[in-house]
C-alpha cells in the first residue's frame, strides 16, 4: 500500500536538520565541516602486494561545499511562507539547505530562492514575493487552463511552480501521471487556496460571517508566534514549530487524498464508463461495494467524460447485504435529486410496498424519496427503471 513519507519530513524538522539562520547570525552560522582522519588497514593481495584501505566509509570532501540557502522574512512568521519552506524543503535540492530568516537585501542576495519577501517575483531568479503593489496574479492568470482566481501567496507561488515535483517527491508518482495531476488540482483548491486567500485577506463571501472560525491552519500557525506582551520575542523557536505543524497536516491531507479519496474517484470512473452495462439508459451506475463515497465524484467526471444524459440512481450494496437505491442529487449542497423515487411510493415498506410497487423484495422507500432499499440487486435495479419509466411517461412526477 502507497505511504505517503511522512516521516520524511519528522525528520526533516528535527533540530539536527533545519538550519534556521536570522539576519543577526546569518553571517557566522553556516555549516562547518571539519576534516575527518581515515584510519588505514592493510589488505594483503594473492600476488604479494599489500594496500592500505580505509576503515572508514567513504565520505565527500566538503571543504569547499556550500549550503543551498532559502531566505524569508524574519519577525512574526505566517503560514504561507512556512508552507512554501515546507513545499521547498522536499525538493532534493533544498532539503539541506539554510532557511534565512531576514529582511536584510545583501543577505537576501546571496539566497538560492527567496519567498515572501523582498518586493519581486521573478520565476527564472526564484523570487517569490508578493505583497509588490503591482502584483495581482492568480493560479488562472499564471496557468489558464487552471479556474482559480484567488490572489496567490508564497504559498501558492511556490506551489504552482513546484507542487508537482513535490508531490512527485512525496507519492513517488511520475511528474505526468494522470494521477498526480488530479492530486495536484485537489491538493491546492482544498489545502494551498485558504492558504492563499488568509494571507492575502480575501473573504469567502461579501457580507458579515454569522460567525467566527478560529482554528484554521493561518490560525494555528498565527499563535504560535510570541504573544504581544511576552518579554521574549524571539520567533525562532515557533517558526521551527509552525514548519512541523504544516507540514504534517499537508502530508495527512495528502496521504487521504492519495490513498482513499483518488481510490473513490477511480470506483467511480469506472461505473461511469460501464453505466450502459448496468442500464440500456446510461442513467444507472452500480457499485459492487458499498461506502465509497461518490457524489463529488459523479459531478465532476460527468463533466470530465462529457456524459450527455445526467445519471439518476446509484445503486450499492449495504452493509447487510441487500441493496439500496439512492437518488443523484441534483448539486453537491442541495437536499433536490434529480430524479425522486415515486411519491406514492414513500415511506411504505416490506411487503406492503412490494404490493404497491410490483417489485419483489421491497424494504423500504424513505419519506423524502431520495433512498430505497431491496433485498436483491436486481429488485434495486428494477425500482431504478420503474422510476425512469415514470418519468418519462410524466416528466412532472419526479424532480423534487
Amino acid at each position: 500500500m502507497w505511504v505517503v513519507r511522512v516521516f520524511s519530513l519528522a525528520l526533516k524538522l528535527t533540530k539536527n536538520r533545519y538550519f534556521l539562520v536570522t539576519s543577526e547570525t546569518a553571517g557566522v552560522s553556516r555549516r562547518v565541516f571539519s576534516r575527518v582522519s581515515c584510519f588505514s588497514s592493510p589488505v594483503h593481495f594473492a600476488n604479494g602486494e599489500t594496500r592500505y584501505m580505509s576503515s572508514e566509509p567513504k565520505r565527500l570532501c566538503t571543504e569547499n561545499m556550500t549550503v543551498t540557502k532559502i531566505g524569508t522574512h524574519n519577525g512574526t512568521f505566517h503560514c504561507d511562507e512556512v508552507l512554501a519552506c515546507f513545499f521547498l524543503r522536499q525538493l532534493p535540492e533544498y532539503s539541506d539547505g539554510e532557511i534565512i530568516r531576514t529582511r536584510d537585501p545583501a543577505q537576501l542576495a546571496e539566497c538560492d530562492i527567496v519567498v515572501d519577501v523582498g518586493g519581486e517575483f521573478d520565476p527564472k531568479r526564484h523570487r517569490y514575493d508578493h505583497h509588490q503593489r503591482t502584483f495581482s496574479d492568480t493560479f488562472n492568470s499564471l496557468c489558464p487552463e487552471k479556474p482559480w482566481l484567488t490572489k496567490l501567496s508564497s504559498a501558492g507561488l511556490v506551489y504552482l511552480h513546484f507542487g508537482r515535483r513535490v508531490l512527485s517527491q512525496l507519492t513517488q508518482l511520475k511528474e505526468d501521471d494522470r494521477q498526480l495531476e488530479v492530486l495536484y488540482d485537489k491538493l491546492y483548491e482544498n489545502f494551498v487556496e485558504e492558504v492563499d486567500a488568509v494571507d492575502n485577506g480575501i473573504s469567502q463571501y461579501d457580507g458579515e460571517a454569522r460567525y467566527s472560525i478560529s482554528t484554521t491552519l493561518s490560525a494555528r500557525v498565527s499563535h504560535l508566534n510570541p504573544r504581544w506582551n511576552s518579554t521574549d520575542q524571539d520567533t525562532e523557536e515557533g517558526f521551527k514549530k509552525a514548519l512541523k505543524m504544516v507540514g504534517e497536516e499537508f502530508l495527512d491531507r495528502l496521504d487521504f487524498y492519495k490513498s482513499s479519496w483518488l481510490p473513490a474517484r477511480e470506483v467511480v470512473e469506472e461505473a461511469v464508463k460501464k453505466r450502459h452495462q448496468i442500464d440500456p439508459s446510461g442513467e444507472v451506475l452500480l457499485f459492487s461495494q458499498g461506502g465509497c463515497p461518490w457524489k463529488e465524484h459523479l459531478f465532476a467526471l460527468e463533466e470530465q467524460l462529457h456524459v450527455e444524459t445526467p445519471i439518476k440512481f446509484v445503486l450499492y450494496p449495504d452493509q447487510n447485504g441487500q441493496w439500496r437505491v439512492q437518488c443523484v442529487p441534483a448539486g453537491l449542497n442541495t437536499f433536490q435529486n434529480r430524479l425522486s423515487l415515486p411519491e406514492e411510493w414513500r415511506g411504505v415498506r416490506d411487503e406492503a410496498l412490494s404490493e404497491l410497487s410490483g417489485i419483489k423484495g421491497c424494504i423500504f422507500v424513505h419519506a423524502g424519496g431520495f433512498i430505497g432499499g431491496n433485498k436483491t440487486q436486481e429488485g434495486a435495479m428494477e425500482m431504478a427503471r420503474r422510476t425512469l419509466q415514470a418519468a418519462a411517461q410524466s416528466p412532472a412526477n419526479g424532480n423534487s
